[in-house]
């Protein structure tokens, strides 16, 4: 199978699992556990199948977050808040928000009914491939939901940290800590540096030393605003193709007939969930690109 076509498959499907980061759904079923703040609401939520973690543990999974930012949450968020209800509030934000953006005809539709079943079984042909990729491996253990909706966006979930898994080992290898990563990913153009900047939380200080050290491999661009130089690019793409290679074996569960058919069923769910505000991103971001973007 062609890297690439694991790539278009989970970025046309990715919107179904990452709105969870911004309903409001979310926000107020972890505020019902205690859980106070958005951050805190994230780092337990994603770190909860992991079990009461330390911050240690989120730190190292997480990647490219300030480490004083995740401290902030855990462990103090399981003195709020047990996993497994943290887990359960997460899964019925999903329910909850689905309904509300997709209506429940989709939500009953044999087209969501067989897109879960393809996303599920890329999901489950990635379970052997557990070592080195500690997300995928926590949630790889979690029980799977019995409507359609919930096991796509389940799916999705494990395909989503199955990739990310390989993209931080990716990562490693090039030599970027998480700073770097960052000023990367923002010199490429991918997000923009004000969202990397206010999620991450690294302080200017930290930030400003990742572009002199990268400078000083010739990786950026001297400019006010700097880019990836030549080289830059080329590392960004050995990145992003590493990466692609790292996540084929999930799809390879499906073939290249099956993947593209998952992303013909899924591609107007996507499509919905951006419509109706549940992922306020551009809709054509997730319509098969030809550029990577996997997450800094």
């Amino acid at each position: 199978m062609d890297p690439v076509v694991a790539r278009k498959t989970w970025r046309t499907i990715e919107p179904i699992h990452s709105m969870v980061y911004f309903v409001p759904e979310a926000a107020e079923r972890y505020a019902a556990l205690g859980l106070r703040g958005n951050r805190m609401g994230y780092f337990a939520s994603r770190s909860a199948a992991m079990g009461a973690a330390s911050a240690e543990s989120v730190i190292a999974a997480f990647y490219n977050f300030n480490p004083d930012l995740v401290r902030r949450a855990i462990p103090q968020a399981w003195t709020l808040a047990s996993p497994a209800a943290v887990l359960v509030a997460r899964l019925d934000a999903v329910d909850r928000a689905l309904l509300r953006g997709l209506g429940e005809e989709v939500l009953g539709s044999s087209e969501l009914a067989e897109a879960a079943a393809l996303a599920r079984r890329a999901a489950e042909g990635a379970v052997g491939d557990l070592c080195g990729r500690p997300l995928f491996a926590a949630h790889a253990s979690l029980t799977w939901p019995d409507a359609p909706h919930l096991v796509l966006w389940h799916a999705q979930t494990l395909l989503r940290e199955y990739r990310g898994d390989g993209h931080i080992a990716a990562l490693l290898m090039a030599g970027l800590d998480p700073v770097e990563a960052l000023v990367t990913h923002a010199a490429a153009g991918d997000v923009a540096v004000d969202v990397l900047r206010a999620t991450r939380a690294w302080p200017d200080a930290d930030w400003a030393a990742a572009g002199d050290r990268l400078r000083g491999r010739g990786l950026l661009t001297d400019a006010d605003a700097p880019e990836l130089t030549r080289s830059g690019h080329t590392l960004r793409q050995q990145i992003e193709d590493q990466t692609d290679a790292a996540a084929v074996r999930a799809y390879r569960a499906l073939g290249e007939e099956g993947c593209a058919r998952l992303r013909q069923l899924g591609r107007p769910l996507s499509q919905a969930v951006i419509a109706t505000g549940l992922l306020d991103v551009d809709p054509a971001r997730f319509d098969e690109p030809d550029e990577g973007s996997s997450p800094a």
